[in-house]
């Protein structure tokens, strides 16, 4: 994979501003209750004046009392095939309904990374079953193992209409990375059918606005300006927020600095 790293944004509260509109507010615990769904709907929705994250992202079962909770601005995405990414079919479609029935708009489904020959059925079933949702393939890039793993997997979930492709489950030993979140880019950029309108999201690992900031860095440096914004680009983080609040503040990580690389 390349190192090369984008330049860090000077602005820190420009940054904290621009990552908190692109925010997948995160919790997915095993031991996830009704009240710790609920203060994540609090903090997802924040003080007055200081801005809204893009969605939440819940376990299906909380999908519906997420989408109860939260004004219509902010989106409900929920996972499926999570976090193990297996080929059973069905169960991944067990989970897209519930998600589908609550009323939430994005599925963050994983793709079966250890079985290549059963993803494209799989992500094909899932597609089908949340029509008009929003779909995010997680690619589980650092478990593949190679940059060839990582293109072939961009391309079946191309191929099977994801609307975004995200690098991890949060759950794995290696998850975001600035190497990984490049390939994909490039799959995007390189597919005529998607360089105009899939996006990306990274996930897992990143916690400071100076991290947050290099992958705005890099999608606007692979897929142009436009593309940062929460339709194109989407953090996946439960506690990015913290310093996100702490650099709006007037406190937190300074722009260059870069905790994860």
């Amino acid at each position: 994979m390349s190192s090369a790293t984008p330049t860090p944004l000077a602005d820190a509260p420009a940054t904290a501003r621009l990552a908190l509109a692109c925010l997948d507010l995160t919790s997915l615990n095993d031991g996830d209750t009704a009240a710790d769904v609920h203060k994540l709907c609090r903090r997802a929705v924040g003080a007055p004046g200081r801005g809204a994250v893009a969605a939440v992202c819940v376990w299906p079962r909380f999908a519906a009392l997420a989408r109860h909770g939260l004004p219509g601005d902010i989106a409900v995405a929920a996972v499926a095939n999570f976090p193990d990414g297996g080929s059973d079919v069905e169960r991944a479609l067990r989970d897209t309904r519930e998600i589908v029935a609550a009323g939430a708009q994005e599925v963050d489904v994983v793709l079966p990374w250890r079985d290549f020959a059963a993803a494209p059925a799989l992500l094909k079933a899932v597609r089908r079953a949340c029509a008009g949702l929003r779909l995010k393939v997680i690619l589980e890039t650092g478990e593949l193992g190679s940059d060839d793993a990582i293109r072939r997997a961009c391309r079946i979930a191309l191929d099977a209409g994801a609307d975004f492709l995200k690098t991890s489950t949060g759950k794995a030993r290696v998850n975001a990375t600035l190497p990984a979140a490049r390939l994909l880019l490039e799959a995007i950029a390189a597919d005529r059918r998607a360089a105009s309108r899939v996006g990306f999201k990274p996930a897992g690992g990143i916690r400071t606005v100076a991290d947050a900031g290099q992958y705005i860095a890099l999608v606007s440096e692979m897929l142009g300006r436009e593309a940062v914004g929460p339709m194109r680009f989407r953090i996946g983080a439960s506690g990015l927020l913290d310093d996100i609040e702490a650099v709006l503040g007037g406190g937190g990580s300074p722009p260059a600095a870069a905790s994860n690389y």
